[in-house]
């Protein structure tokens, strides 16, 4: 699980990136998402690791912002916005069974 969230951390930043070198400004909300998503799941995968007991509650987030960046991603056909909305929903799908 711990690695999910960290590979989709990497490819939401992957993204996020991508989209800042298009300097396209309809890529803004992409870029907030994924920039975001990032973030949640760097912080979700680290309190897994520490055995902490409110990851649970970053695992309901993390899924929540999970679907929001694949939902926001899946409007756009760049092929690393498309990758990236299928990374996040499978950790989406991860972290609501976890």
């Amino acid at each position: 699980m711990i690695d999910v969230l960290y590979f989709c951390a990497a490819q939401c930043t992957h993204c996020y990136d991508a989209c800042h070198l298009e300097k396209n400004h309809d890529m803004k909300l992409c870029m907030m998402n994924c920039q975001d998503c990032a973030e949640i799941c760097r912080l979700t995968g680290r309190l897994l690791e520490n055995d902490s007991a409110n990851a649970d509650i970053f695992l309901k987030l993390c899924a929540k912002m999970c679907e929001r960046c694949a939902e926001e991603c899946e409007k756009h056909p760049q092929d690393h916005c498309v990758k990236c909305a299928e990374v996040c929903r499978n950790c989406m799908e991860l972290c609501d069974e976890y």
